[in-house]
């Protein structure tokens, strides 16, 4: 199925805040793992319903169209493997994937931020909330997810401000796992997709207002997960989008577009 595809105070400063101290933790295990002697940090991993080995991708294959962003297959039934992963809502209750999915067929918008303490995903984050009253008027559900225990998502919500109601927390990035969402030092910070970054100046520096690096998750490894956009209808995936690299967002009016394309087409 083929699917469509920072100066506050500083932005290079708090860039490298929050992406620094680290240590990486591969995708795929290997024998061949990084490690770094830079810190020690403990490791926060709270306890689900329906823990998930990694890794668990149902990424078919890679593809690409002429469409300038990339795009990915899945199975058909990625939804349906998606519905069963538990995270938490911002107030720390665990909730299953696929009742944050329309239960009626709808469509959903969901977006899986980096981790909290990511200042592009305080930028990506503003854009949802200004474009949150765009999603509503087209009776989209929106969906953030980023990683994370629900403390650290609460401290984005209070401090950005974002809707506690649509953010939801991945600890243990176990959404990001089943999404094959790419992972690593070399995405995190030398992937070409991340020059976008230097064109959004103004954005980043508006958004980290009340940036604060405490939103970043205790598990420093998570620092290195890249994020994504989705688009479902009920549990059927029509959009999938990766990012490439750190801030490689996708538009939200693309976005916003495959949703009223999706729901134009039922009607």
């Amino acid at each position: 199925m083929a699917i469509h595809s920072v100066r506050a105070p500083s932005s290079i400063q708090l860039l490298r805040s929050s992406v620094s101290p680290l240590y990486s933790k591969p995708l795929f295990q290997s024998s061949s793992s990084f490690s770094s002697s830079i810190v020690s940090a403990p490791f926060t991993r709270l306890k689900s319903n329906s823990p998930i080995s990694r890794p668990r991708v149902v990424l078919v294959r890679a593809a690409s169209t002429g469409v300038a962003d990339p795009v990915a297959e899945y199975r058909e039934d990625i939804g349906e493997i998606l519905g069963d992963v538990s995270i938490f809502t911002a107030s720390g209750q665990p909730v299953k994937f696929s009742d944050l999915l329309d239960q009626n067929d709808g469509v959903s918008a969901v977006v899986l931020l980096r981790h909290f303490g990511c200042v592009c995903c305080w930028e990506l984050a503003t854009a949802l909330r200004e474009a949150k009253p765009r999603f509503d008027a087209a009776g989209v559900k929106l969906v953030a997810v980023g990683v994370g225990t629900p403390d650290k998502a609460r401290i984005l919500a209070t401090r950005l401000p974002f809707p506690m109601e649509c953010l939801y927390a991945d600890p243990e990035r176990k959404a990001y796992d089943v999404l094959g969402l790419y992972y690593g030092l070399g995405r995190t910070f030398f992937n070409p997709a991340s020059k976008k970054i230097f064109s959004r100046f103004d954005e980043l520096r508006e958004a980290t207002k009340n940036y604060t690096v405490k939103a970043t998750p205790e598990d420093r490894s998570s620092v290195l997960q890249q994020g994504g956009t989705f688009v479902f209808r009920g549990k059927k995936l029509l959009y999938g989008r990766k990012d490439e690299g750190t801030g490689d967002h996708p538009s939200l009016d693309d976005v916003i577009n495959v949703c009223c394309q999706s729901k134009a087409t039922v009607a």
